[in-house]
């Protein structure tokens, strides 16, 4: 299975753009899931009006990602009069599709988690302060670490802290993703106007 992040953003373009950030969102999703693809809006940023996103982080997964996403990434233009500025002559918005190239694994795998028993703390009574009933789970790949310690079996707490840990390894994710996109789209400011691998014409 592949998996791939997306970010659509309106870059440094007006409120039209932030719009059509919001409506190619939507026929991005559309068209992912017809496809059987697994599509997931990890992260959006609302723009300054409703209705509006400066940015989205989407995340597709499924069999034929690669070839989905050849009919999307680079420059989509949207044709429609200013839903804003009724007497606005322009006509043209602009948005782009990037990948985000990191987290080429987001799927969860065992054989990345280290866990270590340790001796528990706080409430509990004896039993717990004298048997290392906690447990300490950390992804490797990443760093990020999660204990727990509430249950007093060592069992129990170790699902406890599998729980924990993709929970909170599913937002370290995003948020690495949504850094790296914004550094990628600082590395080239303006939105290539030509050469739009989509354009739709329609109302926004």
């Amino acid at each position: 299975m592949q998996e791939q992040i997306i970010q659509i953003t309106s870059g440094q373009g007006p409120e039209e753009c932030e719009r059509v950030v919001a409506k190619v969102q939507e026929l991005f999703l559309k068209e992912a899931r017809a496809q059987q693809l697994h599509a997931e809006v990890l992260e959006s940023v609302l723009g300054h009006l409703p209705g509006t996103l400066l940015s989205t982080l989407i995340l597709v997964s499924g069999t034929q990602v690669s070839s989905f996403l050849a009919r999307w990434v680079g420059t989509v233009q949207w044709v429609a009069q200013s839903p804003f500025r009724r007497y606005h002559k322009r006509k043209n918005w602009f948005v782009g599709v990037q990948a985000v190239n990191a987290l080429q694994a987001l799927a969860w795998n065992e054989q990345d988690v280290v866990y270590e028993s340790m001796r528990a703390s706080g409430p509990g009574g004896q039993h717990v302060n004298k048997t290392e009933s906690a447990v300490r789970a950390r992804h490797v790949p990443s760093g990020v670490t999660v204990v727990a310690s509430e249950r007093r079996s060592q069992h129990q707490n170790k699902a406890e802290a599998r729980q924990r840990l993709q929970e909170k390894l599913r937002a370290w994710q995003v948020q690495q993703a949504a850094q790296l996109a914004k550094e990628q789209w600082q590395q080239h400011q303006a939105l290539a106007r030509g050469n739009a691998v989509r354009t739709f014409t329609a109302r926004l």
